[in-house]
């Protein structure tokens, strides 16, 4: 069976729209390149999903987040504030305790185990690299670690 050219120049053109319809370039998905200065660098965001239903069922909170307009990386002090793309990290806390650790590691998933039965909340904040919180980048995610919650593993250091 052979095709008018009309008809598979219209399905060439219907499948090269479709296809570019649907392709990101790398800097459409990985942001802007390191070797050159961003100028008018949109604001920094942070975006954390919900803890994993089978990280809490263990004392486990797991929660997914990714950085728009920011890199996280292990660059620490006032040089690296001119750093363009721009650079930072975040700051974990848990349940308002008065202390906070520093997360540079980028690998997508804050872990934090242990954690007893009951209500519990995780705040997380994106700041530059002086630990100056970025406005508007605080993310606080409550939730609950049910009591029927089996830690997976024991860790004792004798």
């Amino acid at each position: 069976m052979t095709m008018p050219t009309n008809t598979l120049a219209a399905i060439a053109a219907g499948t090269l729209l479709a296809t570019t319809a649907f392709a990101q370039s790398a800097r459409d998905v990985r942001g802007a390149t390191p070797y050159l200065s961003v100028e008018n660098e949109p604001a920094p965001r942070l975006i954390v999903d919900p803890p994993l239903a089978e990280g809490l069922a263990q004392g486990v909170f797991w929660a997914q987040y990714r950085v728009e307009n920011l890199r996280i990386v292990p660059v620490f002090g006032a040089g690296a504030l001119q750093a363009s793309p721009r650079i930072g990290h975040l700051h974990v806390i848990v349940d308002d305790l008065p202390w906070w650790w520093a997360d540079a590691s980028d690998n997508n998933t804050i872990d934090i185990a242990g954690l007893p039965p009951g209500k519990h909340k995780v705040k997380i904040a994106l700041v530059d690299a002086n630990h100056h919180v970025i406005p508007g980048q605080v993310v606080t995610v409550p939730f609950t670690v049910p009591a029927s919650a089996k830690p997976a593993h024991e860790h004792h250091d004798d």
